[in-house]
């Protein structure tokens, strides 16, 4: 099973070393993993994803909320919420595929970063499966590089009465 784990932890040197190892000790293979501050420039959010059973992620969980640096761990699956994925990818592109690529592009709510006489560098950020589509529509083009983020997540608010949506 697909697992989503969010962690805040204290924004400390040594920190993703340990969480990640302990995963990696359970025999977690880890498919997608982001760092970054948060609005809190002491913490940082860890934002994992993972396969495995419910039952060991559980333990790995409460193993890694007995880590002093780690502030809180939850695991988002079942919850309401929003990834995103961030692709920067290069491409071969000349003449009339420019246009082609383009408009690509702009269906996939893209940006061109980047423009050279041979090739395009593009933004593209959204879901896994928008961000593999992509890949895939620009391989007969020509990928000349790409690099993607981990997964970022966070999980929706709560409507209360009154909330428009």
């Amino acid at each position: 099973m697909r697992h989503v784990l969010s962690a805040l932890v204290q924004n400390q040197p040594g920190v993703l070393a340990h969480v990640s190892g302990m995963l990696a000790s359970r025999g977690f293979n880890i498919d997608s993993l982001a760092v970054g501050e948060t609005e809190d420039a002491n913490l940082s959010r860890m934002t994992f994803v993972v396969h495995g059973d419910d039952a060991e992620l559980e333990q790995v969980r409460k193993q890694l909320d007995k880590v002093v640096t780690v502030v809180q761990v939850q695991d988002i699956s079942s919850e309401n919420f929003v990834e995103r994925d961030l692709l920067l990818i290069k491409i071969k592109a000349t003449g009339q595929q420019r246009m082609e690529i383009s408009l690509l592009i702009d269906m996939f709510r893209g940006r061109v970063v980047d423009v050279s006489s041979n090739d395009l560098m593009v933004e593209i950020s959204g879901t896994e499966g928008k961000i593999e589509a992509f890949i895939e529509l620009m391989r007969p083009y020509g990928i000349q590089e790409l690099a993607r983020t981990g997964r970022i997540a966070l999980v929706r608010g709560k409507p209360t009465q009154g909330d428009v949506l």
